[in-house]
């Protein structure tokens, strides 16, 4: 099941109308709308966070994932916040993953 579907799904579990969970998000109704009929295939994590808390869900179990999920420690939210404000600020994968292989070459030198 995609996640629109998913979303759909509890959405009305929850008996809420699309304007009202929409609201109680903070995503816009047409988005939204475009989520659930699968035209936005992949709304960013924010959204997915924002839906998922106002459902009583974890994102994870919106992309049909939870089994996975479960497994893996949480993610800390300043680790979210500061790759959130990496992304805004121009840092892509392939700087991430340079910086990351520079660490782990200072941090090979140390030993």
């Amino acid at each position: 099941m995609g996640v629109g579907q998913q979303i759909k799904r509890l959405r009305i579990q929850k008996e809420y109308s699309i304007t009202e969970l929409a609201e109680k998000s903070g995503v816009s109704k047409s988005y939204l709308s475009y989520i659930e009929r699968g035209i936005q295939e992949n709304p960013s994590l924010h959204v997915l966070s924002r839906l998922a808390n106002t459902l009583g869900v974890s994102p994870e179990e919106l992309m049909g994932e939870a089994s996975t999920a479960e497994h893996l420690p949480p993610v800390d939210p300043e680790w979210l916040e500061m790759i959130d404000e990496a992304i805004k600020n121009g840092i892509r994968k392939e700087d991430f993953a340079f910086y990351l292989d520079f660490v782990k070459f200072k941090n090979k030198q140390g030993n």
